[in-house]
């Protein structure tokens, strides 16, 4: 059973692009889709998909679904854009904690 973030928690909302590949021209971007999420500007490291320590500027949480794999690009609310470092699934495991998706940012 999903138990997703409570919309209390949402107070933020951030604009995502899915990374698609890369063209002739550099990165390609998918649609652009804003996000209700709960947006925490903390400075952490994190681990990349390659197993590297980086610098994490923010991160943010969102319901279960979000489609953001890693160099995505992410508008965030003052406007900076950033990209995507890791995004990790988050469950409770049918416990009563809210399921959800963990997003590291550059």
């Amino acid at each position: 059973m999903l138990t997703p973030l409570p919309a209390f928690m949402l107070g933020h909302e951030v604009v995502v692009e899915p990374y698609a590949g890369a063209s002739a021209y550099g990165p390609s971007y998918g649609t652009a889709t804003t996000v209700r999420c709960f947006l925490d500007q903390q400075t952490r490291v994190v681990r990349d998909p390659t197993g590297q320590e980086v610098t994490s500027s923010s991160t943010f949480y969102a319901r279960p679904g979000l489609v953001c794999p890693a160099e995505s690009r992410v508008t965030l609310p003052d406007g900076r854009v950033t990209r995507v470092i890791a995004r990790l699934e988050r469950s409770g495991g049918g416990m009563p904690t809210p399921d959800h998706v963990e997003v590291h940012l550059l």
